[in-house]
């Protein structure tokens, strides 16, 4: 199929098709005209991409794994570069909520004291 088709079939843009393509994440061959052709399993593998992208993973990591088994309920479970790239995902979303919980409560407690120039805690 060529790239329009497989666009269409996944709902990924033909930009992004070539991107992943580019990064090795997505193979085709060339038809003599130069086109690209995909097979069918590109549709599988592209659904497979877009999972990991959402999950938050790079381009980067995403080949690191992208041949192991997907983590599905009642599947086998994921080989052991794909558990450490989602622990280790985890750990950096972990930081990122405690960075963002600390700006929170700084903007909260700045707002509060913009908002209440006269209080003062303790008063009576």
């Amino acid at each position: 199929m060529n790239i329009s088709k497989l666009s269409n079939k996944t709902g990924v843009s033909v930009r992004s098709l070539r991107y992943y393509e580019a990064k090795g994440l997505l193979e085709s061959e060339r038809l003599e005209n130069g086109y690209r052709n995909f097979h069918e399993p590109a549709v599988d593998r592209v659904k497979v991409i877009q999972l990991y992208l959402g999950l938050g993973l790079s381009t980067k990591e995403i080949v690191q794994i992208i041949d192991c088994p997907v983590l599905v309920p009642d599947q086998q479970p994921p080989c052991e570069k794909a558990m450490n790239a989602y622990k280790t995902k985890l750990v950096e979303v972990e930081k990122q909520i405690e960075i963002l919980q600390t700006l929170r409560l700084h903007l909260q407690q700045l707002i509060f004291n913009f908002e209440n120039p006269n209080f003062s805690e303790g008063t009576e």
